[in-house]
């Protein structure tokens, strides 16, 4: 459901339509290094991490991108992180990113999950089960 298959290099697109992939508390990953940066923090502080690997020309990444947002917004125990596939195409690669938007649940640095395409109810699904689960953040009681 709603995904979009990688792009070929060659496709001149100059009608940039810059859509707001940020917003809430989605914090956009443009290099390597933050990426490290932003798991190592979420491990240290025991959060669970969904990273959403999408792309400017993604129809579907566009459509589900403000409700990724809300999601952010009204699940702060999470982080969320939002990572351009074009922009970062060797991490893409290496987490073998066929199609987007694709999202992964991480956990301690692993993944614990998987969505690829853009299904609302599945997403919310998946981030319910984490949240229930204790998943978004190990508070000492």
């Amino acid at each position: 459901m709603g995904g979009c298959f990688a792009k070929s290099q060659n496709d001149d697109d100059d009608s940039e339509h810059p859509i707001e992939f940020a917003g809430g508390n989605v914090q956009v990953v443009s290099t390597e290094e933050s990426w490290k940066e932003h798991l190592a923090e979420a491990s240290k502080d025991g959060k669970t991490v969904v990273a959403n690997f999408s792309a400017t020309w993604c129809g579907p990444c566009r459509m589900i991108a403000p409700f990724y947002t809300e999601l952010s917004e009204k699940h702060p125990s999470l982080v969320f992180l939002s990572i351009d596939v074009d922009e970062l195409t060797e991490l893409s690669t290496s987490w073998e990113i066929k199609a987007t938007p694709t999202f992964f649940f991480l956990r301690d640095g692993k993944q614990v999950d998987k969505l690829v395409g853009a299904n609302k109810p599945e997403l919310q699904k998946k981030i319910t089960a984490i949240v229930d689960s204790g998943g978004g953040h190990c508070e000492e009681k």
